[in-house]
């Protein structure tokens, strides 16, 4: 299916500043509908949930409507759809509540390719911590080191569907597997995989998958959805009077309620990039399937382009990855290296961009990082000719 750029472009009204974003990776630009939704909000009257008034009970309809969003975008429960300001703040409350029940020599199992608010909340807990290693040469996360990571004592593993900086896709279906056969849970982080491509934590056998819906398209929202049942065993610290029911006791204090419109806009945008008919969770994995297509085809000309720049070294070669370039630029400072992109109108990122331990094994940490410049649905062939006419114009 021709994915209809253009057409998707048009419905962002920040794009038409000239820019060619390629920022996505670190938060996407809103389209009209996310604006309109938060907006609308607002402009109807909200009271916090539980009331007896109708703006109350306008709070309560979007609560509901956006953890049912949320769930057709993963392929979960709303029912165990867990919302908050963010993933870091999601994680810690999580592993926080899941270490009451762990105690010494249990073990949990982390990865060095991930973000680092999937590996800090749980190296803080107090268990063992074991590290899946990365290959530096490929940027892949070897499934089968996991045969030997987990066992009887393990009590969650951590592992990323997509890296942040590498966009590596590492067999997640295969690791959650070895995880649930030794009895360990499995937790997700979807941030950055959410955005490029359909999810299915089912399919991925996620106990909880993390999601954040300002990389694809929404306002400042996370998400953690899970089976109810896993959640109904948990018990986080809470205030004596705050409701006890899943997945509210997860949620602490008032909600940004016109901001949770605005996730909901955000999935039915997503779920109407390309044409389509049936219900929003078959709308969103056929669109999903048509931006990513999309994404990649673009990612193969800005990939081939760096790698025929000599000034250029490109981090990372995994088999299946998202349409995100990690890159170094000779003699400039990544820092230095976005700057001048900047004022050619490029947008992108510099720095470790919170993979701390990937950046590390890399051995660019301490040097900076690295330049990253990743695709979304709204970018088209324009924003990728423009970085490499920048970067290409950086040679000394």
């Amino acid at each position: 299916m021709l994915f209809p750029v253009q057409k998707v472009r048009a419905t962002y009204p920040a794009l038409a500043d000239g820019h060619a974003y390629l920022d996505g990776a670190a938060g996407t630009q809103t389209p009209r509908a996310v604006i309109d939704a938060i907006a609308g909000a607002y402009h109807a009257g909200l009271g916090n949930v539980g009331g007896a008034f109708p703006a109350s009970g306008r709070s309560d309809a979007i609560v509901a409507g956006c953890r049912a969003a949320v769930a057709d975008l993963v392929g979960g429960s709303a029912d165990g759809v867990i919302l908050g300001p963010n993933m870091t703040t999601l994680t810690y409350r999580l592993s926080a509540a899941l270490a009451k029940d762990w105690g010494p020599g249990d073990e949990v199992v982390v990865s060095r390719l991930d973000h680092d608010a999937n590996v800090r909340p749980w190296a803080q807990t107090g268990a063992t911590v074991r590290w899946a290693e990365v290959d530096p040469a490929t940027g892949e996360l070897p499934v089968e080191q996991y045969a030997d990571l987990i066992g009887e004592r393990t009590r969650l593993v951590a592992v990323s569907a997509a890296s942040n900086v590498l966009g590596t896709r590492p067999d997640v279906a295969a690791i959650c597997a070895m995880a649930r056969a030794a009895g360990a849970l499995t937790y997700v982080d979807g941030v950055h995989a959410t955005a490029h491509g359909p999810v299915d934590m089912r399919a991925l056998g996620a106990d909880f998958y993390a999601t954040s819906a300002y990389k694809w398209s929404g306002p400042h929202i996370g998400a953690v959805v899970a089976d109810p049942a896993v959640l109904g065993r948990i018990r986080p610290d809470k205030l004596a009077p705050s409701p006890d029911t899943v997945p509210e006791r997860f949620e602490t204090g008032t909600a940004a309620f016109a901001d949770l419109a605005g996730v909901t806009a955000a999935v039915e945008h997503l779920a109407a990039m390309v044409p389509g008919t049936g219900t929003r969770r078959e709308r969103l994995l056929a669109s999903m399937a048509a931006a990513q297509a999309h994404e990649l085809e673009l990612f193969a000309a800005l990939i081939a382009g760096l790698e025929a720049m000599p000034h250029v070294t490109l981090y990372g070669k995994p088999a299946r990855r998202t349409a995100t370039a990690y890159f170094t630029v000779a003699g400039l400072s990544p820092r230095r290296v976005a700057e001048r992109l900047a004022e050619r109108r490029v947008n992108v990122w510099s720095g470790h961009s919170y993979a701390w331990e990937l950046t590390a094994a890399l051995g660019i940490r301490d040097a900076g990082g690295a330049v990253r410049a990743g695709l979304v649905p709204y970018n088209d062939r324009s924003d990728v000719d423009r970085l490499l006419e920048a970067v290409a114009a950086l040679r000394e």
